[in-house]
Protein backbone atom coordinates (compact mmCIF):
# COMPACT_ATOMS: atom_id res chain seq x y z
CA UNK A 1 0.00 0.00 0.00
CA UNK A 2 1.48 3.13 -1.04
CA UNK A 3 2.10 6.24 1.50
CA UNK A 4 -0.60 8.09 0.21
CA UNK A 5 -2.99 5.19 0.23
CA UNK A 6 -2.18 4.57 3.75
CA UNK A 7 -2.62 7.84 4.80
CA UNK A 8 -5.96 8.95 3.47
CA UNK A 9 -7.31 5.33 4.99
CA UNK A 10 -5.85 6.46 8.35
CA UNK A 11 -8.39 10.19 8.01
CA UNK A 12 -11.05 9.83 11.03
CA UNK A 13 -14.36 11.44 11.10
CA UNK A 14 -14.07 14.59 12.89
CA UNK A 15 -14.69 13.98 17.09
CA UNK A 16 -17.99 15.74 18.10
CA UNK A 17 -17.94 14.90 21.73
CA UNK A 18 -14.56 16.84 21.85
CA UNK A 19 -16.09 19.98 20.15
CA UNK A 20 -18.98 19.78 22.40
CA UNK A 21 -17.10 19.53 25.70
CA UNK A 22 -14.98 22.53 24.22
CA UNK A 23 -18.46 24.45 24.03
CA UNK A 24 -18.89 23.79 27.67
CA UNK A 25 -16.37 24.92 28.98
CA UNK A 26 -17.19 28.11 26.52
CA UNK A 27 -20.07 28.49 28.01
CA UNK A 28 -18.82 28.04 31.24
CA UNK A 29 -16.48 31.31 30.76
CA UNK A 30 -16.77 35.08 32.23
CA UNK A 31 -18.71 36.57 29.43
CA UNK A 32 -22.23 35.80 27.55
CA UNK A 33 -22.83 33.08 25.85
CA UNK A 34 -21.86 33.33 21.97
CA UNK A 35 -20.12 36.45 22.78
CA UNK A 36 -16.70 36.32 21.38
CA UNK A 37 -18.43 34.77 18.05
CA UNK A 38 -16.39 33.58 15.62
CA UNK A 39 -13.70 32.96 18.12
CA UNK A 40 -15.55 30.38 19.89
CA UNK A 41 -16.54 28.33 16.30
CA UNK A 42 -12.67 27.95 15.80
CA UNK A 43 -12.28 26.76 18.87
CA UNK A 44 -14.64 24.15 18.52
CA UNK A 45 -13.33 23.25 14.79
CA UNK A 46 -10.22 22.91 16.53
CA UNK A 47 -11.25 20.67 18.85
CA UNK A 48 -13.06 18.43 16.94
CA UNK A 49 -10.07 17.78 14.16
CA UNK A 50 -7.75 17.28 17.24
CA UNK A 51 -9.67 14.80 18.61
CA UNK A 52 -9.27 16.95 22.20
CA UNK A 53 -11.70 17.72 24.55
CA UNK A 54 -9.14 19.99 26.89
CA UNK A 55 -8.48 21.90 23.47
CA UNK A 56 -4.85 22.84 24.42
CA UNK A 57 -3.12 25.23 22.39
CA UNK A 58 0.36 23.70 21.46
CA UNK A 59 3.32 24.79 18.45
CA UNK A 60 2.60 26.41 15.39
CA UNK A 61 4.37 25.30 12.46
CA UNK A 62 4.42 27.25 8.61
CA UNK A 63 5.53 25.04 5.43
CA UNK A 64 6.49 26.74 2.45
CA UNK A 65 6.96 24.77 -0.69
CA UNK A 66 8.97 26.30 -3.33
CA UNK A 67 8.62 24.80 -7.27
CA UNK A 68 9.10 25.83 -10.68
CA UNK A 69 6.60 25.73 -13.67
CA UNK A 70 7.31 24.83 -17.74
CA UNK A 71 4.34 27.28 -18.28
CA UNK A 72 6.46 30.09 -17.10
CA UNK A 73 7.43 29.76 -21.28
CA UNK A 74 4.22 31.34 -22.16
CA UNK A 75 4.87 34.39 -20.63
CA UNK A 76 1.85 34.28 -17.78
CA UNK A 77 3.76 36.43 -15.27
CA UNK A 78 5.57 39.62 -15.02
CA UNK A 79 8.99 38.47 -12.94
CA UNK A 80 11.20 36.09 -15.13
CA UNK A 81 11.60 32.19 -13.52
CA UNK A 82 14.75 32.84 -11.86
CA UNK A 83 13.17 34.76 -9.48
CA UNK A 84 11.66 31.11 -7.27
CA UNK A 85 15.23 30.68 -6.83
CA UNK A 86 16.20 33.49 -5.38
CA UNK A 87 13.14 33.88 -3.17
CA UNK A 88 13.77 30.53 -2.35
CA UNK A 89 17.33 31.52 -0.43
CA UNK A 90 15.27 35.21 0.67
CA UNK A 91 12.46 33.09 2.46
CA UNK A 92 15.01 30.63 3.95
CA UNK A 93 17.29 33.43 4.81
CA UNK A 94 14.70 35.42 6.65
CA UNK A 95 13.82 37.83 4.50
CA UNK A 96 10.81 37.52 2.82
CA UNK A 97 7.11 38.33 4.53
CA UNK A 98 6.77 34.89 5.88
CA UNK A 99 9.73 34.75 7.57
CA UNK A 100 8.98 37.91 9.11
CA UNK A 101 5.51 36.69 10.42
CA UNK A 102 6.51 33.22 11.33
CA UNK A 103 9.53 34.98 13.46
CA UNK A 104 7.30 37.10 15.12
CA UNK A 105 4.52 35.02 15.78
CA UNK A 106 7.16 32.45 16.67
CA UNK A 107 6.11 29.85 14.16
CA UNK A 108 8.84 27.21 12.93
CA UNK A 109 9.19 27.69 9.48
CA UNK A 110 9.91 24.96 7.27
CA UNK A 111 10.87 25.87 3.43
CA UNK A 112 11.13 22.94 0.90
CA UNK A 113 12.76 22.85 -2.46
CA UNK A 114 9.82 20.78 -4.07
CA UNK A 115 10.86 21.19 -7.92
CA UNK A 116 12.79 24.42 -8.26
CA UNK A 117 14.32 25.01 -12.05
CA UNK A 118 17.68 26.39 -10.17
CA UNK A 119 19.07 23.12 -8.17
CA UNK A 120 20.90 24.26 -5.69
CA UNK A 121 20.79 21.55 -3.56
CA UNK A 122 25.02 20.35 -4.54
CA UNK A 123 25.39 23.02 -2.07
CA UNK A 124 22.61 23.30 0.03
CA UNK A 125 21.01 26.54 1.24
CA UNK A 126 20.88 26.94 4.91
CA UNK A 127 17.26 26.38 6.34
CA UNK A 128 15.74 25.02 2.61
CA UNK A 129 14.84 21.28 2.98
CA UNK A 130 15.74 19.38 -0.20
CA UNK A 131 13.00 17.11 -1.52
CA UNK A 132 12.83 17.75 -5.33
CA UNK A 133 10.59 15.88 -7.46
CA UNK A 134 12.08 17.44 -10.65
CA UNK A 135 13.49 20.48 -12.14
CA UNK A 136 10.25 22.30 -12.23
CA UNK A 137 7.00 21.14 -14.29
CA UNK A 138 6.69 20.93 -18.14
CA UNK A 139 4.48 23.18 -20.06
CA UNK A 140 1.03 21.74 -19.85
CA UNK A 141 0.20 23.21 -23.38
CA UNK A 142 2.52 20.32 -24.38
CA UNK A 143 1.25 17.85 -22.97
CA UNK A 144 0.90 16.88 -18.70
CA UNK A 145 2.99 18.82 -16.35
CA UNK A 146 3.56 15.98 -14.51
CA UNK A 147 3.60 12.00 -14.68
CA UNK A 148 1.91 10.22 -12.52
CA UNK A 149 4.30 8.93 -10.23
CA UNK A 150 5.66 12.50 -9.81
CA UNK A 151 2.53 13.74 -9.22
CA UNK A 152 2.20 10.67 -6.05
CA UNK A 153 5.63 11.91 -5.32
CA UNK A 154 4.74 15.24 -4.36
CA UNK A 155 1.94 14.18 -2.96
CA UNK A 156 3.93 12.05 -0.39
CA UNK A 157 6.26 14.77 0.36
CA UNK A 158 3.63 17.10 1.71
CA UNK A 159 2.05 13.86 3.79
CA UNK A 160 5.74 13.30 4.86
CA UNK A 161 6.35 16.88 5.70
CA UNK A 162 2.97 16.84 7.51
CA UNK A 163 4.36 13.89 9.98
CA UNK A 164 7.31 15.41 10.44
CA UNK A 165 5.60 18.63 11.67
CA UNK A 166 3.54 16.76 13.63
CA UNK A 167 5.88 14.18 15.52
CA UNK A 168 8.18 17.34 16.13
CA UNK A 169 4.94 18.67 18.55
CA UNK A 170 3.28 21.15 15.85
CA UNK A 171 -0.49 21.32 16.72
CA UNK A 172 -1.27 23.97 14.23
CA UNK A 173 0.10 24.09 10.36
CA UNK A 174 -0.05 26.67 7.49
CA UNK A 175 0.62 25.91 4.21
CA UNK A 176 2.27 28.48 1.85
CA UNK A 177 4.00 28.26 -1.48
CA UNK A 178 6.55 30.03 -3.94
CA UNK A 179 6.87 29.59 -7.77
CA UNK A 180 7.30 32.42 -10.57
CA UNK A 181 3.74 31.07 -12.91
CA UNK A 182 2.21 29.32 -10.51
CA UNK A 183 -0.87 31.10 -10.30
CA UNK A 184 -1.94 29.72 -14.00
CA UNK A 185 -1.89 26.23 -13.06
CA UNK A 186 -3.82 27.03 -9.62
CA UNK A 187 -6.77 29.21 -11.98
CA UNK A 188 -6.77 25.75 -14.66
CA UNK A 189 -7.39 23.53 -11.26
CA UNK A 190 -9.48 26.14 -9.95
CA UNK A 191 -11.33 26.14 -12.98
CA UNK A 192 -11.57 22.08 -13.64
CA UNK A 193 -13.11 21.85 -10.33
CA UNK A 194 -15.67 24.59 -9.42
CA UNK A 195 -16.53 24.36 -13.96
CA UNK A 196 -16.22 28.78 -13.20
CA UNK A 197 -15.03 30.30 -16.68
CA UNK A 198 -11.09 30.94 -16.69
CA UNK A 199 -12.10 34.98 -17.42
CA UNK A 200 -13.85 35.14 -13.74
CA UNK A 201 -10.70 33.17 -11.93
CA UNK A 202 -7.60 34.34 -13.60
CA UNK A 203 -5.87 37.18 -12.37
CA UNK A 204 -2.66 39.37 -12.30
CA UNK A 205 -0.51 37.37 -10.59
CA UNK A 206 2.98 38.95 -9.65
CA UNK A 207 0.88 42.05 -11.14
CA UNK A 208 0.25 41.49 -14.98
CA UNK A 209 -0.88 44.64 -17.35
CA UNK A 210 -4.29 43.81 -19.49
CA UNK A 211 -2.27 42.10 -21.92
CA UNK A 212 -0.76 39.82 -20.31
CA UNK A 213 -3.73 38.88 -18.81
CA UNK A 214 -5.23 37.98 -21.44
CA UNK A 215 -2.46 36.01 -22.63
CA UNK A 216 -3.17 34.00 -19.57
CA UNK A 217 -6.27 33.54 -19.83
CA UNK A 218 -5.98 31.91 -23.41
CA UNK A 219 -3.16 29.68 -21.49
CA UNK A 220 -5.58 28.26 -19.27
CA UNK A 221 -8.18 27.82 -21.63
CA UNK A 222 -6.52 26.12 -24.17
CA UNK A 223 -4.74 24.19 -21.04
CA UNK A 224 -8.69 23.22 -20.36
CA UNK A 225 -9.32 21.95 -23.75
CA UNK A 226 -5.99 19.98 -23.83
CA UNK A 227 -6.76 17.78 -20.99
CA UNK A 228 -10.41 17.82 -20.46
CA UNK A 229 -10.53 14.35 -20.93
CA UNK A 230 -8.10 13.27 -19.03
CA UNK A 231 -9.27 15.29 -15.52
CA UNK A 232 -11.74 13.15 -14.15
CA UNK A 233 -9.74 12.54 -10.08
CA UNK A 234 -7.52 14.86 -8.61
CA UNK A 235 -4.58 12.74 -9.07
CA UNK A 236 -5.11 13.41 -12.69
CA UNK A 237 -6.13 16.91 -12.33
CA UNK A 238 -2.34 17.65 -10.80
CA UNK A 239 -0.68 15.90 -13.14
CA UNK A 240 -2.37 17.50 -16.33
CA UNK A 241 -2.68 20.65 -14.63
CA UNK A 242 -0.67 20.98 -11.47
CA UNK A 243 2.86 21.76 -10.02
CA UNK A 244 5.05 20.21 -7.39
CA UNK A 245 4.36 22.61 -4.79
CA UNK A 246 0.18 22.77 -5.36
CA UNK A 247 0.74 18.99 -5.09
CA UNK A 248 2.77 18.77 -1.91
CA UNK A 249 0.53 21.38 -0.04
CA UNK A 250 -2.71 19.07 -1.23
CA UNK A 251 -0.70 16.51 0.72
CA UNK A 252 -0.14 18.44 4.11
CA UNK A 253 -3.51 18.76 3.98
CA UNK A 254 -4.17 15.08 3.49
CA UNK A 255 -1.20 14.51 5.79
CA UNK A 256 -2.27 16.82 8.66
CA UNK A 257 -6.26 15.08 9.00
CA UNK A 258 -4.78 11.85 9.29
CA UNK A 259 -2.42 13.17 12.11
CA UNK A 260 -5.11 15.07 13.73
CA UNK A 261 -3.40 18.58 12.86
CA UNK A 262 -5.58 21.44 11.66
CA UNK A 263 -3.94 22.96 8.39
CA UNK A 264 -4.52 26.63 7.71
CA UNK A 265 -4.71 26.62 4.26
CA UNK A 266 -3.43 30.25 2.44
CA UNK A 267 -4.57 32.28 0.06
CA UNK A 268 -5.51 31.55 -3.99
CA UNK A 269 -2.70 28.92 -4.80
CA UNK A 270 -3.28 26.74 -1.79
CA UNK A 271 -6.87 26.88 -1.99
CA UNK A 272 -6.83 25.28 -5.47
CA UNK A 273 -4.34 22.72 -3.51
CA UNK A 274 -6.63 22.15 -0.82
CA UNK A 275 -9.53 21.46 -3.35
CA UNK A 276 -8.04 19.02 -5.40
CA UNK A 277 -7.28 17.24 -1.85
CA UNK A 278 -10.63 17.09 -1.27
CA UNK A 279 -11.35 15.90 -4.65
CA UNK A 280 -9.12 12.52 -3.44
CA UNK A 281 -10.50 12.55 -0.20
CA UNK A 282 -14.11 14.28 -0.13
CA UNK A 283 -14.70 15.84 3.42
CA UNK A 284 -11.16 17.03 3.59
CA UNK A 285 -12.39 20.73 3.89
CA UNK A 286 -13.38 19.78 7.77
CA UNK A 287 -10.05 18.95 8.75
CA UNK A 288 -9.30 22.84 7.14
CA UNK A 289 -9.43 26.60 8.08
CA UNK A 290 -9.34 28.72 4.74
CA UNK A 291 -6.84 32.29 6.38
CA UNK A 292 -8.26 34.48 4.16
CA UNK A 293 -10.19 35.65 0.96
CA UNK A 294 -7.34 36.85 -1.00
CA UNK A 295 -7.51 40.04 -3.78
CA UNK A 296 -6.11 37.32 -6.28
CA UNK A 297 -8.44 36.73 -9.31
CA UNK A 298 -11.51 34.90 -8.58
CA UNK A 299 -10.20 33.39 -5.36
CA UNK A 300 -13.68 34.63 -3.97
CA UNK A 301 -16.03 32.64 -6.27
CA UNK A 302 -14.00 29.62 -5.38
CA UNK A 303 -14.70 29.94 -1.69
CA UNK A 304 -18.13 31.07 -2.21
CA UNK A 305 -18.74 27.93 -4.70
CA UNK A 306 -17.53 25.39 -2.05
CA UNK A 307 -19.10 26.89 0.70
CA UNK A 308 -16.37 28.43 2.52
CA UNK A 309 -15.87 31.20 4.90
CA UNK A 310 -12.25 32.03 5.55
CA UNK A 311 -11.07 33.73 8.44
CA UNK A 312 -9.95 37.53 7.18
CA UNK A 313 -10.17 39.47 4.53
CA UNK A 314 -7.30 41.97 4.00
CA UNK A 315 -6.52 42.16 0.19
CA UNK A 316 -3.28 40.31 0.94
CA UNK A 317 -2.28 38.44 -2.47
CA UNK A 318 1.26 37.68 -1.87
CA UNK A 319 1.19 34.16 -0.96
CA UNK A 320 4.18 32.54 1.05
CA UNK A 321 1.34 31.61 3.60
CA UNK A 322 1.71 34.94 4.78
CA UNK A 323 -2.64 34.67 5.25
CA UNK A 324 -1.91 31.61 6.63
CA UNK A 325 0.22 32.70 9.29
CA UNK A 326 -2.22 35.47 10.40
CA UNK A 327 -5.26 33.26 10.94
CA UNK A 328 -2.57 31.25 12.76
CA UNK A 329 -2.39 34.01 14.99
CA UNK A 330 -6.17 34.64 15.41
CA UNK A 331 -6.90 30.61 16.06
CA UNK A 332 -4.24 30.90 18.92
CA UNK A 333 -5.80 34.08 20.68
CA UNK A 334 -8.95 32.01 20.71
CA UNK A 335 -7.15 28.53 22.33
CA UNK A 336 -5.58 31.30 24.72
CA UNK A 337 -8.77 33.04 25.81
CA UNK A 338 -10.45 29.26 26.41
CA UNK A 339 -7.50 28.72 28.47
CA UNK A 340 -6.86 31.48 30.21
CA UNK A 341 -10.13 33.10 30.88
CA UNK A 342 -11.86 32.73 34.32
CA UNK A 343 -15.36 30.64 34.87
CA UNK A 344 -17.95 32.35 36.17
CA UNK A 345 -17.58 29.54 39.35
CA UNK A 346 -13.76 30.28 39.65
CA UNK A 347 -13.95 34.14 39.61
CA UNK A 348 -17.12 34.05 41.97
CA UNK A 349 -18.92 35.91 38.90
CA UNK A 350 -22.85 35.99 39.17
CA UNK A 351 -24.23 33.97 36.04
CA UNK A 352 -27.20 34.80 34.01
CA UNK A 353 -30.69 35.47 35.62
CA UNK A 354 -32.77 33.51 33.14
Amino acid sequence: MSLLTQTIASILPLDNEAAWAADARLNSLTKPVGSLGRLEELVRRYAAIRHDESVKSGRGAIAVFVADHGVADEGVSAFPQAVTAEMLRNIAGGGAAISVLARRFGYSLKVVDVGVKIDTSANPLKGVTYRRVGAGTRNFLDGPAMTPDETTRALEVGIEIARELAGSGATLVGIGEMGIANSTPAAALLCALTGIAPESIVGRGTGLDDTGVRRKIEVVTRALEIHRDTIASGESMLAALGGFEIAAMAGVCIGGAASKVPVVVDGFIATAAAAVASKIHPGLFDHLFFSHRSAEGGHALALEHFKLRPILELDLRLGEGTGAALAMNVIDAALDLLDNMATFESAAVSGKVR
